[in-house]
């Protein structure tokens, strides 16, 4: 079943489309990831699936309902804390819950219970850590059950440990039946993801699963070698036409170029810098060249 459908979605700020012609389905039970560099429409994305804001053009239907009828479907999450800080934890559940007369103390004890938070529902809101108010977020948009759950970067800014424990109650919250709807910059939360799209100046670059997106650069290949960090190497290697990628990890040098550019080539130019030889090795493409790769324009751009 599809919970969540956005077709051809459009929406435009004055003269900036924002979001262009971006199609998407989410099936029941599934963690969708969106990705993109900033300003790339995510969070817009996301407001339009919420009925925050309009869509200019296209359609949107959530749990086969279209959004204002859908809105007891779905919970969100935003990027930044919206719980009220001067409200306590408990307080702060109770009011949200109330938005959708949720009066069941059972049910809202449990949520404190599940997210840890029983030993702060008496503390304002506003002095939990960073990683305690994401908890709070959560148990807030889970009050009344909802079937949807919309997730604007959920982990930004918290710790690895956190960050971890939250992505297990996602997978938990996913064998509930529930549809998880996640935007992030984290590649190694995109690999999570049962299904990903990548974004890039508005527009919709790939989709798939976390595997199946690896080849979305089609012919491209991948070359890799162990090398410091040169910069007069990486100036030489980036003037190269057909050069769609020099990425550096530690001592890992990883180019993603077209057909056009030979092993043998790369290799001379590498030469000609260190001046000794230094053989490349064909890699398989991991999630972080395809989604530099796919997005590096928008990336290199100024702000």
């Amino acid at each position: 079943m599809k919970m969540i459908k956005a077709v051809n979605i459009t929406k435009r700020f004055d003269r900036l489309t924002a979001v262009n012609n971006v199609s998407l389905q989410v099936d029941k039970g599934q963690i969708f990831g969106l990705l993109g560099p900033n300003a790339a429409g995510k969070t817009t994305v996301i407001r339009m699936l919420c009925g925050i804001i309009e869509c200019d053009e296209g359609e949107i239907s959530l749990n086969d309902k279209n959004i204002k009828k859908a809105k007891t479907d779905f919970g969100y999450v935003a990027q930044h804390f919206g719980q009220y800080e001067d409200l306590s934890v408990r307080e702060n559940l109770q009011f949200y819950a109330q938005m959708y007369n949720v009066t069941d103390e059972q049910r809202l004890q449990s949520l404190l219970d599940r997210y840890e938070l029983t030993k702060f529902r008496d503390n304002l809101a506003g002095t939990l850590s960073g990683g305690y108010k994401r908890r709070l977020a959560l148990a807030c948009a889970l009050a009344h059950e909802p079937e949807i759950l919309f997730l604007d970067e959920p982990t930004a800014g918290i710790d690895p440990l956190t960050r971890k424990l939250l992505w297990d109650d996602f997978y938990r919250l996913s064998t509930e039946g529930k549809t998880l709807f996640v935007t992030t910059h984290y590649m190694e939360e995109a690999q999570r993801c049962h299904q990903l799209a990548f974004l890039s100046a508005g527009e919709k670059v790939a989709e798939g699963t976390p595997e199946t997106i690896k080849h979305a650069l089609n012919n491209a290949i991948v070359y890799s070698t162990n090398i410091p960090y040169i910069p007069k190497l990486r100036d030489a290697l980036i003037q190269m036409k057909g050069m769609m990628l020099v990425n550096q990890f530690g001592n890992e040098l990883r180019l993603v170029v077209t057909s056009q550019i030979t092993q043998t080539e790369l290799e001379s130019i590498i030469h000609s810098v260190t001046g000794k030889p230094v053989p490349l090795q064909v890699s398989e493409p991991n999630l972080e060249d395809v989604f530099i790769a796919l997005t590096q324009k928008e990336i290199d751009s100024p702000c």
